[in-house]
């Protein structure tokens, strides 16, 4: 089981990025998250992969067939999408062979999604699009869907999302509290990331 919540994660500063995997992996917390929303991204998710072997690594952000190549030429096991395109879709599922979590916020997205064969998917930006009463209603007619919201949660809302039966994971970032990072508080992260096992 691999745990309640994975972890969205900005890296800025290739040295943070093996402590910062360490930190989360010890605090019980393997499932991480990259996005590639910064110049060192893919670096980072390269060097994490090497050196915490006990990290299962993937790539978000993914917007592009040319991001998931990339992230799979780095050797991430799964990517994550902020929307999403049968292009990215199909192409990860078929040339790239990348597994892919891709993003939905309304039920036309879910639509495309299913038809490429994807039936776990991130609800994104989740409070902004409706949060749980939205989860809700959307399991009336997708009941073969579950979900990881992601966008907006916290820790005090996060188990109520995962309460719902269509969610079976969360996104957060507030596992990776940017001052924290900075500051290179690793024992701060690895106790945010234990507390996660309390959230279901």
């Amino acid at each position: 089981k691999l745990g309640p919540v994975i972890p969205v994660i900005v890296i800025d500063d290739l040295a943070q990025a093996v402590p910062l995997a360490r930190a989360l992996v010890a605090g019980g917390v393997r499932v991480l998250e990259v996005t590639l929303r910064t110049p060192v991204a893919l670096k980072a998710m390269e060097v994490m992969i090497r050196e915490v072997p006990d990290a299962v690594v993937g790539a978000g952000t993914i917007r592009t067939v040319d991001d998931a190549r990339a992230a799979k030429g780095v050797g991430c096991v799964f990517g994550v999408s902020p929307g999403y395109t049968s292009e990215v879709g199909q192409a990860c599922k078929g040339a790239i062979g990348l597994p892919l979590l891709p993003g939905v916020a309304s039920a036309s997205d879910m639509m495309r999604a299913q038809a490429d064969g994807y039936d776990f998917l991130k609800f994104f930006p989740a409070q902004q699009a409706g949060g749980i009463p939205m989860l809700k209603a959307l399991a009336g007619p997708f009941p073969d869907i579950a979900f990881c919201p992601t966008g907006g949660l916290t820790p005090p809302t996060a188990p109520d999302f995962l309460a719902l039966p269509n969610v079976i994971v969360c996104g957060g970032s507030w596992l990776t509290p940017a001052d924290a990072v900075k500051a290179g508080d690793w024992a701060r992260i690895t106790s945010l990331a234990a507390a996660t096992r309390a959230l279901r």
